[in-house]
């Protein structure tokens, strides 16, 4: 089930917003320039980078790990795990995001902007959830031949 848990946002320290907002500002710094030097097509392939995605990964990772430690045990499987599942929930919304991007793409030149975009927020809020309730029922896996 997907839940949101806005305790766990006193647990983040001042350093560690600090890497996802300038990690994320370089990300875009980069994408600009790409855009400037190569068109917006280009440039805009490379602000579709998930920006803090790999800071995240990183802090969960770290945050797992020092929990672990804390009661005595060694965390790093527990913190891979963790990682590899917010790796698995990027993955997927990246995969909503692709069908954002084609029904604005397909659609923007012929329609109202709002209706577009409202579609495509639909769009990708569709997949995405529909991808994860597969990846949780295993479907995804037994259709792929994995257990």
């Amino acid at each position: 089930m997907v839940e949101a848990k806005l305790s766990a946002l006193k647990g983040i320290k001042p350093h560690e917003w600090a890497v996802r907002f300038v990690f994320g500002g370089l990300c875009t710094v980069v994408a600009g320039l790409i855009a400037k030097h190569f068109g917006p097509g280009v440039g805009g392939l490379f602000l579709a980078f998930p920006a803090i995605f790999p800071a995240g990964a990183s802090l969960i990772e770290a945050h797992e790990k020092e929990h672990k430690a804390r009661i005595g045990f060694d965390g790093t499987m527990r913190g891979r795990a963790a990682a590899s599942v917010d790796a698995a929930g990027a993955a997927i919304g990246c995969i909503g995001l692709a069908g954002f991007a084609v029904v604005v793409w397909r659609g923007l030149e012929l329609h109202n902007a709002c209706v577009v975009i409202g579609l495509a927020a639909v769009v990708w809020a569709g997949l995405s959830l529909g991808f994860w309730m597969a990846r949780k029922s295993g479907a995804g896996r037994r259709a792929l031949g994995r257990r």
